[in-house]
């Protein structure tokens, strides 16, 4: 089984989604046969390398609200983030462009590391108030998780991984991915948004039934079986 995901680092509900899916595919007796690929996607591809003023100030100037307004509805991610274990700290966050913390992550993957990667950078960023475009605190990230931190440094220098980025977030488009964080299953079925736990376990099972049928071996005597119409014993 093939899940490819969807997310952006600086988006609340891809870590708390991210979160909860971890925890159902945990719960999923087949879970060594299921393959999590990660796909980049910018939730604001315009976004600068470095924020002026707060986070409340940037979001309400991006989404045409107030200050106040921003803080409710950091309030609600808080909340929500605080149900999965996660810790979202909004005074510190730093709103800035996260194409190139994408292009590391596509790097990560080349040593298996991607996922690691992913949760580093999300609570780098919720939790821990990074500047995710800020080439040595990504060097720095990478290192923490057993990378070489002057190869990061050269990787994102020379925008080895941008094209690649960029062409995930060309697929999302293609596919009718309208925001993150998202799900497909075998490019079968999407699941859109932060589910709960228990919808994942249900996708999960569900898939694996549809790809993998009960098969009745070849050869069986069926003659002392029930059918729709009767029930009998062959006595030839």
């Amino acid at each position: 089984m093939k899940i490819e995901i969807w997310s952006d680092f600086a988006c609340p509900f891809c870590y708390i989604g991210k979160k909860r899916f971890e925890k159902a595919l945990n719960e999923f007796k087949h879970k060594n046969k299921v393959e999590v690929i990660y796909k980049a996607y910018q939730l604001n591809p315009d976004a600068p390398k470095k924020m002026e003023g707060t986070a409340y100030e940037s979001f309400a100037k991006g989404h045409g609200t107030t200050v106040a307004q921003a803080k409710d509805r950091f309030k609600m991610f808080t909340e929500n983030a605080k149900s999965e274990g996660l810790v979202y700290n909004y005074d510190i966050i730093q709103m800035t462009n996260t194409l190139d913390a994408h292009q590391l992550a596509k790097w990560a993957n080349q040593f298996g590391k991607e996922d690691e990667l992913t949760n580093r950078l999300m609570k780098a960023y919720f939790t821990d108030g990074m500047n995710l475009a800020d080439h040595q605190v990504l060097a720095n990230l990478a290192k923490e998780i057993g990378l070489n931190s002057e190869e990061a440094l050269s990787i994102l220098k020379n925008n080895i991984y941008k094209n690649q980025v960029i062409a995930e977030q060309t697929e999302a488009r293609q596919i009718g991915v309208q925001g993150v964080p998202f799900f497909v299953l075998n490019r079968k079925y999407g699941i859109s948004g932060a589910q709960q736990k228990e919808y994942f376990v249900q996708a999960l099972n569900k898939i694996w039934e549809e790809e993998n049928p009960l098969q009745t071996l070849d050869n069986q005597d069926t003659s002392q079986s029930c059918d729709h119409d009767e029930c009998g014993i062959d006595e030839n």
